[in-house]
């Protein structure tokens, strides 16, 4: 879609007041009005697009969104008929003495019929209840997606957040039940919290997403846990305790050669995905080298050494 600079089409500042605004719409409609310009496409769709640019323009909630996002998002956001629903035509068209409330701009015989520029802008039918059907279906606030961090075990367990959104300057305090078994990625929607708009709010989705408590580390559904064990261990074998993202401990089995940095699976003991099966736990191995040896040890280590161990 090509970019649309609604500023430029109108001849105004970015920083132009409503005033100014107002302005320079009267002055290009009325040089593009299709009375004075009979027969002639390009003042038509010039027309158009100067109805355009003062429909969002001269909307406070539109213009926000048109100068956050830009021309090519906004247009990926408000259709043609969106941009126009709860625009007063009637008003408009008298505050620049075109006359009658939607039938004909001028008023004239020969003056050309709203439903001839309009109806072919939003495929849309005219007739009498032409201006109704935008009152009636003004659009609503944009939605919201507000990210939520949470450690494995919230994600597992569930859990209660409450969060604050600055929504146009307006504070808003929100408790929101996290269900247990959320995936990450997973959005929950919370409808009617998003932007406010002309047709009431938007949506809001809280996106989750993976958060490190400082023991697990996290990998889509997996998680993995570093543990240090002793060198004799690590030769001999052993049995230690592992915590699990639950909360709890589980006895696991170190076998007898583990190297550093080898791992060992806990199937199951993972996150939920999206069709609550669970992924893994991974236990990754560390060897603990003492940085200080008492004399026995150094001559068991020499001995080791001279056996070539």
């Amino acid at each position: 879609m090509p970019e649309k600079d609604y500023y430029k089409v109108l001849g105004v500042s970015r920083a132009a007041s409503a005033d100014e605004i107002k302005k320079a719409f009267r002055k290009q409609a009325m040089k593009y009005h299709p009375d004075k310009n009979k027969g002639d496409k390009q003042a038509e769709e010039r027309f158009k697009e100067v109805n355009e640019a003062y429909a969002v323009l001269s909307d406070p909630e539109k213009r926000k969104q048109y100068d956050t996002f830009g021309s090519s998002d906004f247009n990926k956001r408000y259709t043609q008929e969106d941009i126009f629903r709860n625009f007063d035509f009637g008003n408009v068209f008298r505050d620049i003495g075109m006359g009658g409330r939607f039938k004909q701009y001028g008023g004239s015989r020969g003056g050309m019929n709203f439903e001839d520029i309009f109806s072919s802008i939003f495929n849309v039918g005219g007739g009498p209840d032409f201006g109704e059907h935008f009152q009636q279906t003004a659009p609503k606030g944009q939605d919201l997606v507000l990210e939520m961090a949470l450690t494995p075990k919230e994600m597992l367990e569930g859990c209660q957040k409450l969060i604050m959104l600055d929504n146009g300057g307006r504070q808003e305090r929100l408790s929101v039940k996290i269900p247990a078994g959320v995936a990450p990625g997973k959005k929950i929607r919370l409808a009617g919290k998003g932007n406010y708009g002309p047709g009431g709010r938007g949506d809001l989705y809280l996106l989750i997403t993976p958060q490190d408590d400082g023991r697990f580390k996290i990998q889509g559904v997996d998680v993995s846990l570093e543990q240090e064990i002793a060198f004799s261990d690590a030769c001999l074998g052993t049995e230690i305790e592992v915590p699990t993202i639950e909360g709890g401990k589980v006895r696991v089995k170190v076998p007898a050669g583990t190297g550093a940095g080898q791992r060992l699976r806990l199937q199951g003991k993972g996150l939920p995905d999206a069709a609550g099966k669970r992924g893994d736990q991974y236990i990754q191995f560390f060897i603990r080298v003492p940085k200080r040896l008492t004399q026995r040890q150094k001559d068991l280590l020499q001995q080791l050494k001279e056996v070539g161990l």
